[in-house]
């Protein structure tokens, strides 16, 4: 995409049209209406989570919150004294009985591979596949990032709105990798040191807002942070498919070689072998 693009906004788009036109160009886009069938919306807000889970306890930056201190903490927030962010949860983890409430799962490719049968599930070791995030007015992710493992992003608006802030592919040589992982930028986007980084100056973000009822999907290698305005409740879902599961596996096999140097052979073989199943499969759908 071009410097000054924006992100389309679409609503009743086909999966054939998805494929088409933003998967294979590696393009972002925002689904309009994908989830409006979920029991999800309109249901979980901040009253909700303080309600019914409000005892679950959980540490950021080094501080243990429970979910209802932290809901308070979220609707006082202000950009002077912000909620402290992120504040993610696992939502298979911390809420499994709600696991139904954000179904059925919006598919960005042509199958699930995150959920295929023969997926190793020692592969997404450490991955969240659903992940809640809560934020308030003024909580930003400063740190422009891939996901690990080169997952694509997915993230519905439930409560509220966030801000994406998007960098291409095209614009990593501006970015300044980390020494110690490559997938994180060293420049803070919201103070950034242009002495420390001058070549950040040529970088021209793309900025998009995205409404409760929304989906943004964005692929791999698609540098990104975002900010908050008011209070907001996002779902993160990860999603892997044939575009990006090379990546996948070879950044596995990686992370196997470093842990797990006898399996690693054998665990990227077999990676290799399913990968090519499920392209087989995926000729049909």
């Amino acid at each position: 995409m071009l410097p000054g693009a924006t992100v389309d906004r679409r609503e009743n788009i086909t999966r054939k049209e998805l494929i088409n036109e933003y998967i294979i160009p590696s393009k972002p886009v925002i689904l309009v209406g994908a989830t409006k069938n979920w029991a999800a919306m309109g249901k979980f807000t901040p009253e909700f989570f303080k309600k019914n889970y409000g005892h679950l306890k959980k540490e950021v930056k080094g501080v243990t919150y429970t979910i209802a201190e932290f809901i308070d903490l979220m609707l006082a927030s202000t950009p002077e004294k912000t909620a402290p962010y992120p504040f993610n949860l696992n939502m298979e983890t911390y809420f499994p009985d709600l696991m139904p409430d954000i179904m059925p799962d919006v598919i960005y490719g042509k199958s699930d591979r995150i959920h295929h049968p023969l997926m190793p599930k020692l592969m997404l070791k450490g991955t969240e596949v659903y992940e809640l995030f809560l934020g308030g007015n003024g909580s930003f992710f400063p740190f422009l990032h891939w996901d690990a493992l080169f997952l694509h992003t997915q993230i519905t608006q439930l409560y509220g709105s966030k801000e994406f802030i998007l960098y291409g592919p095209d614009q990593t040589e501006y970015m300044y990798p980390r020494a110690d992982n490559t997938k994180i930028s060293s420049v803070n986007i919201f103070d950034p040191d242009y002495e420390k980084y001058p070549l950040f100056r040529k970088a021209k973000p793309i900025r998009v807002m995205v409404n409760e009822g929304e989906t943004i999907l964005f692929p791999t290698k698609w540098w990104h942070a975002t900010q908050m305005y008011g209070p907001c409740i996002s779902l993160g879902r990860v999603q892997l498919n044939a575009s990006n599961w090379d990546d996948f596996v070879s950044d596995n096999y990686k992370l196997w070689q470093k842990y797990h140097p006898k399996m690693a052979p054998l665990m990227n073989g077999y990676a290799k072998f399913v990968g090519g199943i499920m392209s087989l499969q995926e000729k049909f759908v």
